[in-house]
């Protein structure tokens, strides 16, 4: 089945009146500088409109912790430089990467759609996602 076969693909979900927010997260050892301090992830996130109203996406807000404890807030217009208006039954696909100094994190985050029809502003759960980059690595 389809819906198996995305289950498997994106490993953490969240939905919110009726907007499906899908990520898939994958360490990358060859873009990494692990003597440096430098571990970086992939993420492809997935966002599905189920309502049976357009909404467009206006604005992201990303908490992203490491395993030090430090926290970077991330706030900005659209998702790498997109407002995508989903209508209802479509989907938006994008992907983008994060960067940290230990080999252990988390994100999670909401983005922040507006109705088609009035404007009407709603906030959408980004899922908790962690960041672990194996803890040996090949040199």
């Amino acid at each position: 089945m389809v819906a198996d076969a995305i289950a498997a693909l994106f490993q953490h979900t969240a939905i919110t009146d009726g907007v499906t927010v899908r990520v898939s997260v994958n360490f990358m050892p060859e873009q990494s500088r692990i003597g440096a301090n430098r571990w970086f992830w992939v993420y492809h996130i997935r966002i599905e409109n189920h309502r049976d109203d357009a909404v467009q996406l206006r604005t992201r807000h990303w908490r992203i912790t490491d395993s030090s404890g430090a926290v970077n807030l991330v706030d900005g217009e659209g998702v790498v430089g997109e407002t995508p208006l989903l209508q209802p039954g479509q989907t938006h696909d994008y992907v983008s990467g994060c960067e940290l100094t230990t080999n252990q994190g988390a994100m999670q985050g909401y983005y922040t759609f507006a109705r088609a029809t009035d404007g009407t502003l709603f906030d959408v759960t980004i899922p908790y996602f962690p960041l672990a980059a194996p803890t040996e690595q090949a040199e």
